[in-house]
């Protein structure tokens, strides 16, 4: 048990780490919480940077995940705009950038995913952007403003959730849009080519430009700014605005040089290749190979309780969730982390929800009910009759029966899956 002398450090200011400390105070810990935070914000949530706050429709201070004076009523110790630079184990330190030395018992790693860069020439020009961080969110919500204003282009390096939803906010604002993707639709790596399809068709309505099949090569400029992109493929495209958006890595360096286990990035889940590859090992309970020090959030790549491997899910979702179950289990409580990975998406008129795990290869089968040329229905992955993911797209309160199939193992008949007369609980086993 724990104790009014005891020191919890929470490493990471996002909501993994917010959520963390807020469960450390709701389950009783008496002793000192330290929260580190690199950025000078308060801890605030990333689905809004790329939706409601990108789009103008929500303002900054609703990001946060509580109002900055929650911090001082909780006894929570804030460092702001301080990054963790090293780890000692055995001393049991933390050392900031400004030289503190914070002494833990116990220790939570929620340090998050950083944008991955283009390595390619031009980079270095203004006008190229990054979407990760409430500053770079504020950017660029004036940057597409000002593309709107004068009917600029904007070129957006892959088409994943966040290029597609900054595409949508984009085409909002009047901007002109085209998105290079190496793989033959949009979202491939996570719907496969049946429903990727189904976004290249709703962008293409809304005005956007593909270029598939493609990869920037270089970033064309002049006094110092963007005039255009061009491809593996020699295409060439006007831009006055680059993003690139080709997916997040875990930032493990913390963890690496404190000699934490990590997972190799080429390392999988079963038969699955991971979400995102990478990450800090830690168990059901997300405690890391030092029993004292724990993980949560982007950066954890946690066991599957089934022995399936591990996982690491970079998602709104997981970090609500991962956090509270770590501080449970830093208070020694009982914790097996076991949720269905969930993610949602708006864009457009298009809203979705996303439960389980069925990239290309994983799956035999996919089945849809309703009506897929409205943009109304919910999809199935299968493999062998068994459910491994679902999405239902403007359909609302299915998400708990969605992932009660996926997490019973159900094997329903395709066309009761596929039938709206027949009722979703009904296939349950």
């Amino acid at each position: 048990m724990v104790d009014a002398n005891q020191t919890f450090v929470i490493v990471g200011g996002g909501l993994a780490g917010a959520k963390a400390a807020e469960t450390l105070r709701a389950e009783g810990f008496t002793g000192r919480v330290i929260l580190v935070c690199d950025e000078r914000d308060h801890p605030y949530e990333r689905p809004p940077l790329s939706k409601g706050y990108l789009i103008g429709k929500d303002e900054r201070d609703s990001v946060f995940v509580h109002e900055p004076s929650w911090y001082a009523r909780a006894d929570i110790e804030l460092h702001l705009g301080q990054p963790a630079v090293h780890l000692d184990r055995a001393a049991r330190t933390v050392r900031l950038g400004d030289g503190t030395q914070v002494h833990y018992d116990r220790l939570l790693l929620a340090t998050g995913a950083e944008p991955r860069r283009l390595d390619i020439p031009g980079t270095d020009l203004a006008g190229v952007h990054h979407l990760r961080r409430l500053a770079h969110a504020e950017r660029l919500r004036g940057v597409l403003a000002a593309l709107g204003r004068d009917n600029g282009h904007l070129v957006i390096a892959g088409a994943g959730w966040i290029g597609l939803e900054v595409a949508a906010a984009a085409r909002g604002y009047g901007a002109e849009v085209t998105v290079v993707e190496p793989e033959p639709t949009p979202l491939h790596r996570v719907l496969g080519p049946e429903l990727g399809q189904l976004f290249t068709d709703l962008h293409r309505d809304h005005g956007v430009r593909f270029h598939f099949g493609a990869r920037l090569t270089e970033i064309t400029g002049q006094d110092g700014m963007v005039l255009a992109v061009r491809t593996d493929d020699g295409e060439e495209h006007p831009a006055h605005s680059v993003l690139a958006a080709i997916g997040a890595a875990p930032r493990t360096a913390l963890a690496e040089a404190a000699g934490l286990a990590l997972v190799d990035r080429a390392d999988g889940w079963g038969h699955l290749p991971a979400v995102a590859g990478g990450g800090i090992a830690v168990d059901t309970a997300l405690r890391t190979s030092d029993p004292d020090v724990f993980a949560a959030g982007d950066v954890a790549a946690i066991e599957r309780p089934d022995a399936a491997g591990r996982l690491r899910v970079e998602h709104w979702a997981n970090a609500l969730h991962s956090g509270p179950a770590a501080a449970r289990a830093m208070l020694g409580r009982q914790v097996v982390y076991d949720r269905v990975p969930y993610f949602f998406s708006d864009q457009y008129d298009l809203g979705m929800e996303y439960s389980g795990y069925a990239p290309p290869g994983s799956y035999d089968q996919v089945v849809c009910r309703g009506d897929v040329g409205k943009r109304e229905f919910i999809a199935f992955w299968l493999r062998e009759g068994r459910v491994l993911a679902g999405m239902n797209v403007n359909v609302w309160d299915v998400t708990e029966t969605v992932q009660r199939l996926i997490r019973s193992g159900a094997r329903p008949e395709p066309d009761a899956l596929a039938d709206p007369g027949v009722p979703l609980d009904s296939l349950l086993p």
